[in-house]
């Protein structure tokens, strides 16, 4: 039976893992390695200060203390796996919130993708859209079109292999709206994030400062062929990214070269 191993940056307890396990429980063995708490907007980011401690709190099923979803995914392929297997298929989320555009540099959710193809396993991050700060989907969110998007792909992947090349994985945002109500899937690219600077001060009781970083509305930059995710989400379409690690301008390197000389 193909292995998926499971992360997310919501923290081990969170609904959306909870759907996540729902939907591919049936099609897969699942093993389930997720954060003790909330670790949204972490990145990319390896606990290397102090040690971590792996909880199990039912079979197959795992929570790092104080972890980040690169630690969950590094510290799960190196150490519940026999030597020399890995899991077939990492997926990260399901999160709640986008991860489109430049927020795929902050996202723990893509994170945990992005560390398992490092290690050479396929990935997905999968997030679900809000409408209304979430609270749509902590009070009464069915998860029925991501898992029903998430089964399919998986169902995909294990029939006709990964569609991507080494160290790419797929970033999936979901629209908020029912199943019946979405109009396919559109392969997309990474939009264009407009970022304000939501940022508030507040004293304690001591009269100390200290600062709140808010959550910014979802505002992007149009683009020429509407053809980011963005603009998939807008029109109802669920969206799949293919993200590479390798961050290299190569358009810029010649002219790099050129200024270097002058």
């Amino acid at each position: 039976m193909k292995q998926i191993l499971l992360t997310n940056d919501d923290g081990f307890d969170a609904v959306g893992l909870k759907a996540l396990i729902e939907a591919l429980s049936s099609i897969a063995k699942i093993i389930v390695v997720a954060p003790a708490k909330n670790k949204s907007a972490c990145g990319h980011s390896l606990t290397l200060d102090k040690p971590l401690r792996m909880d199990c709190l039912k079979d197959d099923f795992y929570k790092i203390d104080d972890g980040s979803p690169t630690d969950c995914v590094f510290i799960s392929i190196s150490n519940l796996f026999k030597e020399g297997y890995k899991p077939d298929l990492v997926i990260s989320g399901i999160n709640i919130g986008a991860n489109m555009g430049e927020d795929i540099t902050y996202s723990g959710t893509a994170a945990g993708a992005m560390e398992a193809v490092i290690h050479g396993v396929p990935a997905i991050a999968i997030s679900q859209v809000c409408r209304d700060r979430c609270q749509d989907i902590q009070n009464n969110w069915d998860f029925e079109l991501a898992k029903k998007t998430i089964i399919e792909l998986v169902t995909n992947i294990f029939s006709n292999n990964f569609p991507l090349d080494e160290r790419k994985f797929l970033n999936v945002n979901i629209p908020p709206i029912k199943a019946d109500e979405c109009n396919g899937i559109k392969v997309t690219k990474a939009g264009y994030r407009e970022y304000g600077n939501d940022t508030h001060r507040h004293l304690n009781p001591r009269g100390e400062e200290f600062y709140w970083i808010g959550l910014h509305p979802l505002i992007w930059r149009e683009s020429q062929n509407k053809d980011c995710d963005f603009e998939a989400i807008k029109a109802n379409y669920v969206s799949i990214t293919p993200v590479m690690l390798d961050m290299t301008s190569y358009n810029d390197i010649k002219s790099m070269e050129n200024w270097l000389t002058k």
